[in-house]
């Protein structure tokens, strides 16, 4: 191409860069704090704020401390939790995920008298509450399905009774969407909502979560009910029967490494998708900004910024406070 070839381009993609206000103006995607949502972690005691050694920045909480965390959440204008419990005792048949005075069902209330218009979503899985560390029941070794789902329909009973505005099926077992739906419009809890993690998949990501919670499996791994990170047309068959069963709102876990996933739900089902920012990927990023290879701030809001980009409606980040400050 010559000289004056190339002075006569018809078409400059630079021009709609050449300030920040003019990129600001033509920006596809936007990132606000009402695209946040916080994961947070209770634990028994009064008075606890524990550092996760492996998530720093994170913390597990007494029910006081978290209704203190809550309320600053709503002043930086997040509007939404999923709460997650560490319960008093473990028991191989999980009965302590359905006591109206366990550890997430006190927190609910607390927290709901303290911010009552706040958004509480509840995690509805047995990974915490038996000594296994996995999703379901356990029997010779077998990660029991319908047996499993008979206790996942009385735990999410007992967060609606408590006040939970969706409960969040985080197992992968067969059937639960259906069976939730139909146990909640059966107690009375037909206003309450259904997130479902229907593409949950088999990550290696997950590792600091299980630090978090105490609830790293204690023999095996979850493969047998958590999705193979070479699958999509499996994700969508899973996302299609959850929102088949009821599903008001689905979830693809983990989330940069699955940003395809995200995509291709987007595109062809009709609900809100969220996406797990989960502790793997961002323990990852804490890491490298410690040791002073990348921005954090940047690498953070960039990061988020993708997954909205992807297709995600809402983003599920231990980030979140530090993206809302930053928004703001």
């Amino acid at each position: 191409m010559s000289q004056l070839d190339l002075l006569n381009i018809p078409h400059r993609p630079r021009r709609l860069r050449r300030t920040a206000a003019i990129r600001n103006l033509v920006q596809e995607r936007t990132l606000t704090v009402n695209d946040l949502v916080y994961p947070l972690f209770v634990c028994p005691g009064s008075n606890v704020v524990e550092e996760v050694s492996s998530m720093p920045g994170s913390f597990r909480y007494s029910i006081d401390n978290a209704v203190k965390e809550c309320k600053e959440l709503w002043d930086l204008g997040i509007q939404c939790i999923d709460l997650f419990g560490i319960p008093e005792k473990k028991t191989e048949d999980g009965s302590e995920s359905y006591n109206d005075k366990g550890i997430i069902q006190e927190a609910i209330r607390a927290i709901k008298k303290a911010v009552p218009d706040l958004c509480i979503m509840t995690d509805v899985a047995l990974d915490p509450f038996t000594p296994f560390g996995h999703d379901g029941l356990v029997k010779d070794g077998i990660i029991l399905n319908d047996e499993t789902v008979e206790v996942l329909c009385k735990m999410s009973i007992s967060h609606a009774n408590a006040g939970a505005d969706f409960v969040s099926p985080s197992d992968m077992m067969d059937g639960r969407i259906g069976a939730i739906r139909e146990s909640l419009d059966d107690a009375g809890f037909s206003d309450v909502g259904i997130l479902s993690y229907a593409a949950k998949y088999a990550s290696s990501f997950y590792g600091p979560f299980r630090d978090a919670l105490h609830s790293a499996p204690q023999f095996g791994d979850k493969s047998t009910y958590q999705m193979n990170a070479g699958n999509t047309d499996e994700a969508m068959k899973e996302i299609e029967l959850d929102i088949m069963e009821g599903a008001d709102i689905v979830m693809v876990k983990p989330g940069l490494a699955y940003l395809d996933i995200v995509y291709r739900t987007k595109e062809r089902f009709d609900v809100p998708v969220a996406i797990y920012h989960v502790s793997g990927e961002y323990a990852m990023v804490k890491a490298a900004a410690e040791k002073g290879w990348i921005d954090e701030e940047r690498v953070m809001m960039e990061s988020l910024l993708c997954m909205k980009r992807a297709g995600g409606d809402m983003i599920f980040t231990y980030y979140a406070k530090e993206a809302a400050k930053r928004l703001r």
